[in-house]
């Protein structure tokens, strides 16, 4: 019977094989691929110019790698994390199948913690059992808990007013959104888009 083994970590790849969405081991540190473009020149050595994103620290840099060097790739986990509570800075984050906890420091998740509520599912990205970055839905559901009172004949087009949301996260709604309402928030662009 064949045996079945996980696939490594780390895979060595050659500087011409580097992707948009892949993420490699460059400069110390596991950085994302946002974007890549390889140059051959008539002369000297082909390169790839990428823009990647440290998985620790978060900052874009653009770089310029040249020649054949050899790069590693790594492959992460992703794992359905729910957010469970918040203690000052420090947020606790569950595994949906071993239940194990993690308690995160606030610049981990980024503008992600706008968003948060007690039982959201998440997507957590590991790597060697370390969780690196988490992505939310693209949209979540929260209730409006402060917004100005909508005034009779407000009903102009386009029209919009500031919202605090449960999570304490303020989005732009429309002038007949009430303080109570459940609505639907885009959050890549903390974009209002429909009520719930």
């Amino acid at each position: 019977m064949p045996r079945f083994e996980s696939p490594p970590n780390m895979q060595t790849i050659n500087t011409n094989e580097i992707r948009k969405g892949m993420v490699i081991e460059y400069e110390g540190a596991l950085q994302d691929v946002v974007d890549a473009q390889l140059f051959k020149p008539g002369k000297g050595a082909m390169f790839v110019r990428a823009r990647l994103r440290n998985l620790r620290t978060g900052s874009l840099v653009d770089y310029k790698i040249v020649g054949a060097a050899s790069i590693q790739r790594a492959f992460l986990d992703e794992r359905d994390l729910q957010y469970l509570y918040r203690e000052g800075d420090v947020f606790h984050l569950m595994d949906a199948k071993t239940f194990e906890q993690y308690a995160v420091d606030k610049p981990l998740l980024g503008d992600a913690v706008m968003y948060l509520k007690e039982n959201m599912v998440m997507a957590g990205r590991f790597h060697d059992d370390t969780l690196l970055s988490v992505e939310l839905p693209p949209s979540v559901v929260l209730k409006i808990v402060e917004t100005p009172p909508s005034v009779r004949g407000d009903t102009v087009s386009g029209g919009t007013k500031p919202a605090t949301l449960e999570s304490g996260a303020v989005v732009q709604v429309p002038l007949f959104v009430e303080v109570g309402t459940l609505i639907r928030v885009d959050t890549r662009d903390n974009r209002y888009l429909e009520r719930a």
